[in-house]
């Protein structure tokens, strides 16, 4: 079994080939394939650490690759597509997807985005204490495992790295600014992007998204992890 940094999975076939050729010149061992059946059969026989999945695929939709992944590795996927509407983006990143990248794109641009996604997800575990627990939040910083009143909850690996990172910054107020430096570790991140990784991470955890009471948006400066009483 062949280990690749990097599977491209994109039905244009020239735009796929190229990104791939680019990336390896900058020693990050890409594949291409061009369908989502041969995503499947190049995971079979092949590693790879991350991928650029495009949304529309000749033999099938990438929101539902990204579904059948999800339900068995938490790999980071980056979406790479043309469209451009907020409901695609939304959509991406509520089924699992760690990022998204609009066509057409700079291939420096997005090749910067792996090398950063890479490393963010390459690191070892975080330091500090190994679990949280509050009585009805659990989370285990070393096995990546998150439960809601004693049912195991599934997260992506850039969630989870926020949620903890937010946790271990305990009712201390953490700007965007440094969500964008500590967590995603990059500089092309936005605040559309945060606004749904928070939201997705409230749909999960909390009682009532609306009326959260472990993520507090403090307005105009970023969030606040509140331990409070949950049991």
């Amino acid at each position: 079994m062949v280990q690749y940094d990097c599977l491209v999975i994109d039905d244009e076939k020239l735009l796929a080939d190229s990104t791939a050729e680019y990336f390896n010149l900058f020693g990050v061992k890409t594949a291409a394939v061009y369908s989502a059946s041969g995503c499947r059969e190049f995971l079979e026989h092949n590693t790879a650490k991350l991928l650029l999945l495009d949304i529309n695929l000749e033999d099938g939709s990438g929101f539902e690759l990204c579904r059948e992944l999800r339900a068995k590795t938490e790999i980071p996927i980056l979406f790479i597509s043309a469209r451009t509407s907020d409901d695609d983006k939304i959509v991406a990143f509520h089924i699992g997807g760690d990022d998204y990248v609009q066509k057409p794109y700079s291939l420096n641009v997005l090749l910067a985005k792996v090398q950063v996604m890479l490393r963010r997800f390459g690191q070892g575990k975080d330091g500090g204490d190994e679990r949280y627990s509050d009585g009805r939040l659990t989370v285990d910083f070393q096995s990546k495992k998150v439960s809601v009143e004693g049912n195991e909850v599934r997260l992506t690996a850039l969630e989870f790295k926020l949620l903890s990172f937010l946790i271990r910054n305990e009712n201390k107020v953490v700007t965007k600014r440094e969500l964008f430096d500590e967590v995603w570790k990059n500089k092309f991140t936005g605040d559309g992007t945060l606004n749904v990784h928070i939201r997705r991470l409230r749909e999960v955890i909390e009682r009532n998204p609306g009326k959260p009471e472990y993520i507090i948006t403090v307005w105009g400066e970023g969030y606040r992890f509140c331990k409070g009483v949950h049991e």
